[in-house]
């Protein structure tokens, strides 16, 4: 019958998430922060080594307060 699919819907499901989920979490211990920022292009690199130069967190939102006054 159709129900003798869902087993094996069930496996290939939780097969195909399990990489995410642990993606995610692994980027929290890890980097603490679970979302990456894509480096990709060269003006996103260019980002993130500002950021990170800026407040030493390269993940950390910036404003304005964020840039060092000029004396």
């Amino acid at each position: 019958m159709w129900y003798e699919i869902i087993p094996s819907f069930a496996i290939i499901t939780a097969a195909l998430a399990i990489p995410g989920v642990l993606n995610y979490f692994e980027h929290k211990f890890v980097l603490g922060n679970p979302y990456l920022r894509d480096k990709s292009y060269r003006w996103e690199r260019f980002m993130y080594q500002r950021d990170g130069r800026l407040t030493g967190d390269p993940y950390k939102c910036n404003g304005l307060e964020a840039i060092p006054d000029e004396k």
